[in-house]
């Protein structure tokens, strides 16, 4: 019995040593045929270095301006205040409740302050013009409208009250998506703490800060108009009611100082005379209460607004020179090399694959 299990193993090891001297033939073989290609392999590889490096010599630097802001809109503060508040009537909740925090980052990345900040004024080299054609001159995008005859010569040169033709807005809309997908990036880097990042980056250093500083400035100044309308409107409406009821109390008051100074020696017992004195103060009284009351309600609505008015401190700016990423040439190079040796050789591979299999058939 041993000895036939002897003779079934020295049978499975002389196996395994015959496949394992295969596979070392055959890995041979093809190590063997590769060598024969290896002018073609380094010729290619050679090449794609080549296309490497002038990729990389083509491609322009591109600047990133950075700005860090961090935003405190009073979203947990101020709950005794908006109490107070609520006991005398007014509305002591936030304002602007669609524009909470988080939401100013789509704010940053709405066609609408796209659109204003491309229109915006600058001065470049001593010349004053809009930041969109600016974006156009250096892009290169200025050519490309030239050669079309139905937008050659096309401007954009603001005007009093000036409205944009069918083909300027489509021009401003396309150069703001293009701007949303490729040059603007707006993250908040940690979710527990309210810090903003707004990246602008582009080809153009002078480009990348102008439009960062512009779309920071008109995002947030809208963000707070925004967030404090309601409030404002409260005030405004307050301030009027409170005006208004205290100038009809200073004529109450006027009126029954005349009327008293008319009969100094009022006649105890013509109380008919008395009527029109007590009237007016019985009037007065209730003007003075409800002008009392309409006081403290427009000095609520007031600690209100500034509870509301989000508070926007900038931390970082850019500033020149901005950040500069350029391609490393010989990075691009070697990528080139290695990329297109291996394509080389997997072709090769595949080639002789088909040939071998072909012949044995």
């Amino acid at each position: 019995m041993n000895s036939k299990n002897d003779r079934y193993d020295s049978q499975n090891l002389a196996n395994t040593e015959i496949h394992l001297k295969d596979l070392i033939l055959k890995l041979k073989k093809w190590l063997k045929f590769f060598q024969s290609k290896t002018i073609l392999i380094f010729i290619l590889g050679v090449t794609g270095a080549i296309i490497g490096y002038g990729y990389a010599a083509m491609i322009k630097p591109v600047y990133t301006a950075v700005c860090t802001f961090v935003l405190d809109d009073g979203s947990d503060s101020g709950i005794a205040q908006s109490s107070l508040a609520a006991v005398v009537g007014l509305d002591g909740g936030e304002s602007g409740g669609l524009f909470k925090g988080d939401n100013i980052t789509q704010l940053y990345t709405s066609r609408t302050m796209i659109r204003q900040t491309l229109l915006s004024n600058i001065t470049y080299d001593g010349k004053r013009e809009l930041l969109l054609d600016y974006y156009i001159n250096f892009t290169g995008l200025k050519k490309k409208l030239n050669n079309d005859p139905q937008l050659k010569g096309i401007s954009f040169t603001p005007g009093s009250g000036q409205v944009f033709n069918r083909a300027q807005d489509s021009i401003i809309n396309l150069i703001a998506d293009n701007i949303i997908k490729n040059n603007l990036i707006v993250s908040k880097p940690d979710r527990k703490l309210s810090m903003f990042n707004v990246e602008v980056k582009s080809e153009d250093e002078f480009f990348s800060k102008t439009f960062n500083d512009i779309i920071v400035k008109n995002v947030n100044d809208f963000y707070i108009k925004t967030k404090t309308a309601k409030s404002l409107f409260n005030i405004s409406v307050l301030q009027h009611q409170t005006d208004s009821v205290r100038a009809v109390v200073n004529r109450a008051l006027i009126s029954s100082t005349t009327i008293m100074d008319a009969t100094p020696n009022l006649n105890p017992t013509r109380q008919a005379l008395r009527a029109p004195v007590q009237r007016l103060q019985f009037n007065n009284e209730g003007n003075r209460a409800l002008l009392s009351q309409l006081t403290v309600n427009l000095e609520l609505a007031k600690v209100n607004l500034r509870k509301e008015t989000p508070l926007i401190e900038v931390v970082d700016i850019p500033i020149f020179p901005l950040q500069k990423l350029v391609v490393s040439k010989i990075k691009s190079a070697l990528i080139g090399f290695i990329s297109l040796s291996f394509l080389c050789c997997f072709f090769i591979f595949i080639q002789k694959l088909l040939l071998d299999t072909f012949k044995e058939k």
